[in-house]
C-alpha cells in the first residue's frame, strides 16, 4: 500500500481554507515522508510556514526526505539559526548531507552556529569523499568489551544509543578492534548475567571509510544485514551504515545510471536550468552525429553497389535497428552488472563469452529471417545470403561493442553508463551499414 493521500489533502486544505490554528494538529497525523512531498509542490511561503510549525527533530526527519531544490529554497529562507538548530537534531550523515546543499559561506555560517560536538562530528563526515562508507556513516556505534555480561551491554545501549538510529551491539577485544557483533533479540533474552562472548556472532562484513557506496550496499544485501560497521585501518569502529542509508544508495546509484545513459544526471529533473541541460546533453548528441555522418560516408562510398541493386537499400534500416537494439541490450546489462558487482572487471571474458553465445543464437535467427526474406523479394539465394550473414556479423558484433565499451570504460575510470549510453545505437548503425554493404558489393563482384 503506497502512502496515504489524506495527511497531505488535509494540510492543503487548513493551508487554503482552513483557521490556521489546526495546521499543527494536522501536520502532527502525517509522516514525515509525506509532509516532504508535499513541501516539493508548495509555493515558498507555505513551506517555511509548515517547517516553522514543527519541531526541530520532526522538521529534521522533514528536510531529510524533501528534493535538493526544496531543501536549498528552505535553508535559505530560514535562516542560519533555524537550519543550525534543526541539524543538531538531524542524524549527523543526513545533516552532512543538508550542508553540502550549501555555498561555502552559507555551511560555514550553519556549522558555526551548531553545538561543538555535533558540529564536529559533521565536518567528520564531509571530509570524505562523496559516495564513500565515510561519508553514508553515523559516527560512534554501541561496543561492549568481549567480557561484559548481558546486564552491563543493555546498559551501555541505554547509555550510548543514538535515539535517531537503530542499535547493533558490537564486541570489541582489549584493543578496541571490533570482533563480533550481538543479536539484540538473543541479547534481551539472556540471563543478565551471561558473558557477551558467549551470546556474539562473527561479524561477516565490515567497510573502511574509503569504501565505495555502492560495494557498501552490495555486503548488506549479500548478508542481509541491518547496519554494517565502518573500521579503521586497525579494525577500531568509526560509525555504522544503516540499511536504510543503504537504500538510499541504490536508489541515486540507480538514478543516475538511468540519466547518465541519456547523457544527463538526476538533478536535470529538480533544478537545472534548461540551457544547462543543453550543454550537458550536446557533447554526447554531437558525438552521435559524427558517427551517423560517418555511416552516412561508408553509404555515399558504396553508391555503385546501391545503384546496381537498388533493393539493397530497402534492408539497411532493418539491419541498423536490429544491430542497434541488441547493442543497448547488452550495454544495459554490463552497466547494471558493474553497478551489482555480478560483472567484475578481473574476469572481463565471462560476460564477453555469455554476451557473445546469446548474440549468436539471436544473430543467426535474425539472419535465417531476413535472409529468407530477402531471397524471396530479390529472387536469389545470393541475396538472401548477403542480407542474412550481414545480419548475423552486424548483431555479434554489436552485442561485442556493447559489452566491451562500458567494461573498458570502467577500466580507464569513466562512468560505463556515461560514455555506452547516449551513442551506442549510432555506433551499431555504422557497424551494421558497414558490413552490409562490403558482404554486398563482395557479392557483386563475384557475380561480376
Amino acid at each position: 500500500m503506497e502512502g496515504s493521500a489524506q495527511g497531505p489533502a488535509a494540510i492543503r486544505d487548513v493551508l487554503e481554507r482552513g483557521p490556521q490554528g489546526r495546521l499543527a494538529a494536522a501536520l502532527a497525523a502525517v509522516h514525515p515522508a509525506d509532509i516532504a512531498r508535499l513541501l516539493d509542490e508548495l509555493p515558498l511561503e507555505h513551506q517555511v510556514q509548515i517547517i516553522r510549525l514543527l519541531s526541530p527533530d520532526r522538521a529534521g526527519e522533514v528536510l531529510s526526505e524533501v528534493s535538493d531544490q526544496t531543501l536549498l529554497d528552505l535553508v535559505r529562507a530560514l535562516g542560519a539559526g533555524e537550519v543550525s538548530r534543526i541539524l543538531e537534531r538531524m542524524p549527523p550523515d543526513h545533516a552532512a548531507e543538508v550542508v553540502e546543499e550549501l555555498s561555502e559561506e552559507e555551511a560555514r555560517a550553519v556549522l558555526g552556529l551548531m553545538g561543538g560536538a555535533r558540529s564536529a562530528e559533521v565536518r567528520e563526515l564531509l571530509e570524505h569523499p562523496e559516495g564513500t562508507a565515510g561519508r553514508l556513516m553515523s559516527p560512534g556505534g554501541v561496543t561492549v568489551p568481549d567480557r561484559a555480561t548481558a546486564a552491563q551491554a543493555i546498559e551501555q545501549i541505554r547509555k550510548s544509543a543514538r535515539q535517531e538510529r537503530g542499535v547493533e551491539v558490537y564486541v570489541v577485544d582489549d584493543a578496541q578492534r571490533v570482533v563480533g557483533v550481538v543479536p539484540l533479540r538473543r541479547l534481551l533474552l539472556a540471563e543478565p548475567g551471561t558473558p557477551v562472548r558467549t551470546l556474539q556472532e562473527p561479524l561477516l562484513a565490515a567497510v573502511r571509510p574509503e569504501t565505495d557506496g555502492e560495494a557498501v550496499a552490495r555486503l548488506v544485501a549479500r548478508y542481509d544485514l541491518l547496519a554494517i560497521p565502518v573500521v579503521d585501518a586497525d579494525g577500531r569502529l568509526l560509525g555504522t551504515i544503516s540499511v536504510e542509508d543503504v537504500l538510499d544508495v541504490l536508489d541515486q546509484e540507480a538514478s543516475e545510471d538511468i540519466f547518465r545513459l541519456a547523457g544527463s544526471d538526476v538533478e536535470e529533473l529538480e533544478r537545472r536550468p534548461p540551457a544547462r541541460i543543453a550543454l550537458m546533453r550536446l557533447p554526447w548528441i554531437l558525438a552521435t552525429v559524427a558517427i551517423e555522418l560517418g555511416a552516412g560516408a561508408v553509404i555515399h562510398a558504396y553508391d555503385a553497389t546501391l545503384s546496381r541493386v537498388i533493393l539493397l537499400a530497402s534492408f539497411m534500416p532493418v539491419i541498423q535497428a536490429i544491430s542497434g537494439n541488441t547493442g543497448l541490450q547488452s550495454v544495459a546489462m554490463v552497466v547494471r552488472g558493474l553497478a551489482t558487482g555480478h560483472v567484475r572487471l578481473e574476469r572481463w571474458w565471462e560476460p564477453l563469452r555469455r554476451q557473445l553465445e546469446t548474440t549468436a543464437i539471436i544473430g543467426a535467427v535474425c539472419g535465417t529471417l531476413v535472409g529468407l526474406v530477402g531471397a524471396l523479394w530479390h529472387g536469389t539465394a545470393a541475396f538472401g545470403l548477403v542480407v542474412g550473414v550481414s545480419m548475423f556479423l552486424s548483431v555479434n558484433l554489436s552485442g561485442l561493442a556493447g559489452t566491451g565499451i562500458p567494461m573498458l570504460s570502467k577500466r580507464l575510470g569513466f562512468d560505463p553508463a556515461m560514455t555506452a549510453g547516449p551513442f551506442e545505437t549510432a555506433l551499431q548503425d555504422l557497424i551494421g551499414v558497414a558490413i552490409f554493404l562490403s558482404l554486398a558489393t563482395l557479392l557483386l563482384h563475384r557475380l561480376g
